[in-house]
C-alpha cells in the first residue's frame, strides 16, 4: 500500500514537470490578435431589451442607445417611474 501511494505521488510530480509555458511571447511589429473595430460599427443586438437600436456606422445614435441602457439600468430611476 505505501509503495502504491509512494508510485502515485512520482507519478504525480513528474506529471507536473511536462507543464509548457502559457505565456505569448510578443514579436516586434506583428499584432497577433484579432484587431479591433469600433463599437458603432457593430451590428445592433437583435433583442431590444438592452437599450435600443443604432443606426450601423453612426456614433452617434450608438451613443445615445447606449445613455439609454445606462439610464434603464440605474436603480433609483427604475423605481421612481
Amino acid at each position: 500500500m505505501m509503495r502504491l501511494g509512494l508510485l502515485l505521488a512520482a507519478a504525480l510530480m513528474l506529471g507536473a514537470c511536462g507543464e509548457k509555458e502559457q505565456v505569448v511571447v510578443y514579436k516586434q511589429g506583428k499584432y497577433q490578435g484579432k484587431p479591433d473595430n469600433r463599437s458603432w460599427d457593430n451590428d445592433p443586438p437583435l433583442a431590444e431589451l438592452r437599450g435600443g437600436k443604432w443606426t450601423k456606422g453612426d456614433r452617434t445614435s450608438w451613443e445615445e442607445s447606449i445613455k439609454q441602457r445606462q439610464l434603464a439600468q440605474h436603480e433609483y430611476q427604475r423605481i421612481s417611474r
